[in-house]
């Protein structure tokens, strides 16, 4: 299957630099969600803490997220789920939530519907390793939909990972992650800080 390449948008502003200003951008030595270290670490939450940011961020993507004709949006909680909310507003849509299961990695509970001429547009906040966002998709496949395209406030791959449907980025960058057991930041001795302030060690 021919899948398209990895796209970013170009907002009217330095969105780096917006970012970094907001807190977002975060130095250090980290422990992802993936279970990888990391020296940068996107905190997410200085986005999606301003309502009003956040929609301009989505506003100004908007024409490429209307092309996609979807008929629903989808998020992972609970980052991707706020981002679907306002994604779904701007498009005159509903937005479902694809929630952590027990037998399965992520489920529809609260009595979503899809049918099978849904066009499923899959969005989130941050995307590393694109795991979540798998787990969503393989989630919105098995309730009998069709996704169409995934879309990130911010893909941390470099557009490397491969989702089998078009991924598109707002802000796109490539940062190194490392297994813990080949991390140099742990060799240096840096404590490790689990997002949220804890120290890990």
């Amino acid at each position: 299957m021919t899948v398209d390449t990895p796209s970013v948008s170009k907002p009217p502003w330095d969105l780096e630099a917006e970012l970094r200003n907001r807190g977002a951008i975060l130095k250090g030595h980290f422990l992802l969600s993936s279970g990888l270290h990391s020296d940068t670490y996107f905190e997410k939450f200085r986005i999606l803490e301003d309502p009003t940011f956040l929609r301009t961020l989505i506003s100004s993507d908007l024409a490429r997220l209307q092309d996609v004709e979807a008929t629903l949006v989808v998020g992972p909680t609970l980052g991707g789920a706020l981002v679907a909310y306002q994604v779904a507003q701007l498009l005159g849509l509903k937005a479902y939530y694809a929630e952590r299961g027990t037998d399965l990695p992520r489920i529809f509970r609260r009595g979503f519907r899809f049918t099978p001429k849904d066009r499923v547009l899959v969005v989130d906040d941050v995307l590393t390793t694109g795991h979540s966002v798998q787990e969503t998709l393989e989630a919105v496949r098995r309730e009998g939909a069709k996704p169409v395209a995934v879309w990130v406030l911010i893909d941390r791959s470099g557009g490397t990972v491969d989702l089998g449907v078009p991924l598109w980025a707002l802000y796109q960058t490539t940062v190194e992650s490392y297994p813990p057991e080949r991390c140099p930041l742990c060799q240096k001795g840096l404590p490790l800080v689990e997002p949220g302030g804890k120290k890990r060690s």
